[in-house]
């Protein structure tokens, strides 16, 4: 299978038993990446952000551009893996976790999935700048093909609102 390159997310708001703060857990979580057969070709910087939802944490989000020969479902399998070595999620939508991942979007345009739930692009992606301005600095000129405009134009909007 060819390789594909994918734009991934990574957030995390609660230290980590061997890694520690957020910030660390991030970059061990990318460092995890390549035993997955997953290789990152650039980072963003690590940047805070207020949570969504009902946690009062701040959270350490990032972006980071990957290549692979997963397909969409068996990165995300690979990537909910990496996510529960690191510890199980609390219950809660949007509550405190020790790592997410999400798929932002693939080099191969769209893609949904009933099982695994998989929608690419993220659908959540436009409206949140914690995700948009981490990508615009690894990836400003990827398209979302939903809207045909690219990380910069869509991390300059969200800006102004």
């Amino acid at each position: 299978m060819p390789e594909s390159r994918y734009l991934i997310a990574l957030g995390s708001n609660q230290r980590h038993i061997r890694y520690g703060l957020p910030r660390a857990v991030l970059k061990a979580a990318m460092a995890e990446l390549d035993a997955n057969a997953i290789t990152v070709l650039r980072r963003s910087s690590i940047i805070e952000s207020r949570p969504i939802g009902p946690s009062n944490r701040q959270y350490a989000n990032a972006a980071i551009l990957v290549e692979t020969q997963h397909d969409p479902k068996s990165l995300l399998n690979a990537l909910k893996s990496i996510e529960s070595a690191f510890g199980s999620r609390r219950g809660v939508r949007w509550s405190r976790r020790v790592l997410d991942l999400d798929i932002i979007l693939w080099g191969g345009g769209s893609f949904y999935s009933h099982v695994p739930a998989l929608t690419i692009p993220h659908v959540e992606m436009q409206k949140r700048p914690f995700v948009l301005r981490p990508a615009a600095e690894i990836a400003a000129d990827w398209s979302d093909p939903v809207t045909g405009l690219t990380i910069r134009q869509l991390a300059y909007r969200i800006g102004k609102t």
